[in-house]
């Protein structure tokens, strides 16, 4: 047992998995939080009989959660149930829809329906992305990114050109797929890494590997199924939370973080972690001489998208739900341009639809349906009205309607809207993003802003701001990177 302790700022994804980690290292942990409960950006909402996840909706990558649990001895199944979607989801185009099955020989009719040969095309695809899976979720994450020398080992060296980290995902795709319909399916997952395919290196071809090969699947109550069994583990572990508390001020002397002070109370410890926005923390929690990175270094980073999201309550069913769809009926490149190259709020958006009540009974009243609607937006966009939002939310609904075959609109009985200047008020978020720093190839690994502070010894940084970057299974990874280092600190 270890008589050290630490302070974790924010109960995300990250931040219970920092202080899961450092609980089991023996440290004594207090996580502070400024919402009222714990999940972050994947808090849930509930409100007449509906129970809505704000936050990720995709569970992909169940190994990742699998190795997570296991390293306490623990079982996804001891904290939540898993039920595997079929069709994975099914995306909309101009023309019609295209279904993406759960089995792998059925899928490759799909892809054959739309492109002679290219079944065998995918074979071929896989094979490559199951290869940068394997190297890059169970090897290059787990890195905490402060040195090249960490990359320096002989299977990373000989594979750094299968890994293909100097080519886009757009023109490795290219190379396989030539009708649009694939490419497009084959460009999604990269779409939330925050930048645009010709900008995201090919590495990330290990999406797709996670997309086909892995599954989606769903946690029975939602997904924060996974934030509740994550703070039931910390709980066991003896972590101490403290709720609607924000923190206020980190002091430092000589170089080391003393004390954090927040806006109830002041806490000791021998290391802080912060789970909070990176930038918050810096910007707003450090005195000046102790921030690592400058304006001018933020005001060039390139960001993920946000969203302009809607929580909607029908109050009847509709006939033939998905649970997973994706609006792909308004050209892809138009929407693109004006997230990542020249951001503006979108003319024409593509946009997501769930309808977790279509595989879950229990987050609808009965005879209702839940559904989240999503439009990726360009972070830091201003202007973001009630009336903006409610504009889209009609453009969106209608070509739904149009889509589906039946009405939505008029059967709607509960709506909340949430956007670019909720992501700053509720999760002090840089320029409102949604899903932290895009995964280009000068943001990705060691060019990502660092674990650990430059300038003050004991202060550590998790989540989607670090290292390994966006998504819910990186940001449990980015919890059990920052803990060895802080643990390797202080041996």
């Amino acid at each position: 047992m270890s008589d050290k302790s630490v302070i974790v700022i924010g109960s995300g994804f990250a931040g219970l998995s920092a202080a899961s980690f450092m609980a089991s290292a023996g440290w004594k942990v207090t996580v502070i939080e400024k919402n009222s409960t714990p999940g972050g950006r994947a808090r849930q909402l509930k409100e007449d009989g509906f129970t809505f996840d704000m936050g990720p909706s995709f569970y992909w990558m169940p190994d990742v959660f699998e190795r997570y649990f296991a390293q306490f001895g623990k079982k996804v199944s001891d904290y939540y149930s898993l039920h595997r979607l079929d069709p994975s989801y099914r995306i909309y185009w101009n023309d019609g829809y295209t279904d993406m099955p759960a089995d792998l020989s059925e899928l490759k009719k799909v892809f054959e329906s739309i492109e002679p040969g290219s079944a065998e095309k995918l074979e071929k695809y896989l094979e490559g992305a199951a290869y940068k899976y394997e190297v890059g979720v169970n090897k290059l994450v787990y890195k905490p990114s402060r040195s090249l020398t960490e990359f320096m080992d002989w299977q990373t060296i000989s594979g750094v050109f299968k890994l293909e980290v100097f080519t886009s995902i757009k023109k490795h795709i290219e190379k396989y797929f030539k009708h649009p319909k694939l490419r497009q399916m084959m460009e999604f997952p990269v779409l939330f890494l925050g930048a645009l395919p010709e900008d995201t290196p090919a590495l990330y071809s290990l999406m797709n590997y996670a997309d086909i090969k892995g599954g989606t699947w769903y946690p029975k109550g939602g997904m924060y199924a996974i934030v509740e069994g994550m703070y039931q583990l910390a709980m066991e572990l003896g972590v101490t939370f403290h709720f609607d508390e924000s923190v206020q001020e980190i002091t430092i002397d000589d170089s080391i973080a003393k004390k954090v002070v927040t806006d109830k109370n002041s806490y000791e410890a021998d290391a802080v972690i912060s789970g909070a926005d990176y930038h918050f923390t810096e910007k707003n929690l450090l005195a000046a001489q102790y921030r690592s990175y400058s304006d001018q270094y933020w005001d060039k980073k390139v960001m993920a998208p946000s969203c302009l999201l809607y929580y909607v309550g029908l109050n009847k069913k509709l006939k033939q739900p998905i649970h997973h769809s994706l609006f792909f009926d308004v050209p892809f490149e138009q929407h693109g341009e004006e997230i990542y190259k020249n951001p503006k709020w979108p003319a024409e958006p593509l946009f997501y639809v769930s309808v977790s009540s279509l595989t879950d009974d229990s987050v609808a009243p009965e005879g209702h349906e839940n559904i989240v609607f999503l439009i990726p937006v360009a972070s830091g966009l201003e202007n973001d009205t009630e009336e903006l939002r409610e504009k889209y939310f009609q453009v969106i609904a209608r070509r739904m309607e149009k889509h589906i075959g039946e009405s939505i609109l008029d059967s709607v009985v509960y709506k909340k809207t949430y956007s670019v200047s909720d992501f700053v008020t509720d999760y002090n978020s840089f320029r409102g993003n949604a899903y932290g720093l895009a995964n280009t190839l000068l943001q990705t690994a060691i060019f990502r802003p660092s674990c650990q502070s430059k300038k003050v010894k004991n202060l550590f940084y998790t989540g989607q701001l670090t290292v390994p970057g966006p998504g819910v299974p990186p940001s449990l990874i980015s919890g059990e990177v920052v803990a060895k280092q802080v643990i390797k600190a202080f041996k």
